[in-house]
């Protein structure tokens, strides 16, 4: 930590740093609008509204003033969903912040969310959802059905997709609103319909992105409950990726979206098609390595016919009859000149292997041994001038300091030996 810069901070005052935190928020946030739950309600007698809005993340201290609560068009409660524009306001005794309301009004999209929770609780319950009830969606549909808006952006990207991955099949649009109080029951409608005509092997359900509101027709009880019942298998495809619909919980597939939808028909369309192609190039490579090697067999047979021929076998044997002369005279000429150089080897052996020359050797080789054996003898050591000392236990002396005063020696010279006793140190 580094006490200087600490030192020169400025120092603040529990007051002033409170109020300049209420200049920063308040002057951030002069108007805001807010979603949440009502908690902890306290009207009191001066008219003033104390409460809480909380979301599933936080809690927040509210307040709307006499005036402003005067004027509000919805009865305050705990539980009740609102949406509110007010501001930012601190408060500095206690030193928290809290939202000061001068509009209040209930949230729509809290009740239709509540709505579709509890419906979906209800429809779980009664085993709509279950995995076990949905049926595998067919590989290669020959006729999709699609329930939805004729002039909607949903179907015009639906059959584009179609149409660019090259999907073959026939597709039937069964024409309904997908908003608005007459959707659900035209919804409804074409599913029955698709399903008593028997339409389609496929069926698909969905509408472009929009509000909660825009895609409640899809959450309606009926539309769900005639989803889980068809059977044709239903794709269902309402909305972007993030929403979610009840009856994209009853069908047996869910699309984020209905360009999602046209993708997984046409996928294993498409894989189909690319099979076939692959398989289509293995067939002409078969057919091709076939053919290429029944030619190549014939070559040979027709090679092997020609080689047949007597001419061309009288014309072989001829060539080989001489081959076979001409490798036995040089085979006779080759053998004569080996065995010729053996048998000078041989001699050569014999020659240098006589008794006298090895006698001869032998003789050389006693007399250089001799000679070295008399120049390394000690009378010829005896003879170039030098003498051998030796104890009277006839011990060689090669050093005086091993000869005590007073003992005596043995002196041995080229012609005579003496004794002789080594005289004391003083």
């Amino acid at each position: 930590m580094n006490l200087s810069s600490q030192k020169s901070d400025p120092c603040y005052t529990v007051t002033s740093l409170t109020r300049e935190i209420r200049t920063l928020l308040e002057s951030a946030f002069p108007a805001v609008r807010i979603r949440g739950e009502i908690s902890n309600l306290r009207q009191q007698a001066s008219g003033h509204i104390y409460f809480s809005l909380k979301d599933s993340g936080a809690s927040i201290s509210c307040v709307c003033f006499r005036n402003d609560a005067a004027r509000l068009k919805v009865k305050l409660r705990d539980g009740l969903q609102i949406v509110g524009g007010g501001r930012v306001n601190v408060y500095e005794p206690r030193g928290n912040y809290q939202i000061i309301f001068r509009t209040i009004e209930e949230d729509g999209v809290g009740r239709l969310q509540q709505a579709f929770l509890e419906l979906k609780q209800k429809l779980g319950d009664e085993g709509l959802f279950d995995k076990d009830r949905k049926r595998a969606l067919p590989r290669l549909p020959r006729t999709v059905g699609f329930v939805t808006s004729e002039t909607g952006a949903a179907l015009r990207d639906f059959v584009s997709i179609l149409q660019r991955r090259d999907w073959r099949g026939r597709l039937i649009v069964i024409p309904a609103r997908v908003q608005g109080a007459e959707a659900a029951p035209e919804i409804v409608r074409g599913i029955e319909q698709a399903n008593q005509l028997k339409l389609c092997d496929l069926l698909v359900i969905g509408r472009g992105g929009g509000s909660l509101e825009d895609l409640w027709p899809f959450n309606e009880e009926a539309v769900a409950r005639a989803v889980a019942v068809s059977e044709i298998p239903i794709i269902s495809a309402v909305g972007h990726e993030i929403d979610f619909t009840l009856s994209d919980f009853a069908a047996d597939h869910r699309a984020e979206t209905p360009s999602a939808a046209a993708e997984l028909i046409t996928s294993a369309w498409q894989q189909t098609l690319d099979q076939c192609d692959t398989l289509k190039d293995r067939l002409y490579s078969t057919v091709d390595y076939a053919v290429e090697r029944k030619t190549h067999s014939l070559n040979l047979a027709r090679a092997h016919l020609q080689n047949q021929h007597p001419r061309n076998r009288l014309e072989q044997a001829a060539l080989r009859l001489d081959d076979l002369q001409a490798r036995l005279g040089q085979t006779l000429v080759n053998a004569f000149r080996d065995n010729a150089r053996q048998l000078e080897h041989i001699c050569t052996r014999f020659h240098s292997l006589k008794p006298e020359k090895q006698i001869g050797h032998y003789r050389e080789n006693l007399r250089q041994l001799r000679l070295r054996l008399v120049n390394n003898s000690h009378q010829a050591t005896l003879n170039r001038g030098y003498a051998i000392v030796r104890k009277t236990d006839q011990s060689v002396l090669s050093e005086a300091v091993k000869l005590l005063p007073g003992e005596d020696f043995v002196v041995e010279m080229r012609d005579d030996s003496f004794e002789a006793t080594r005289k004391s140190d003083s």
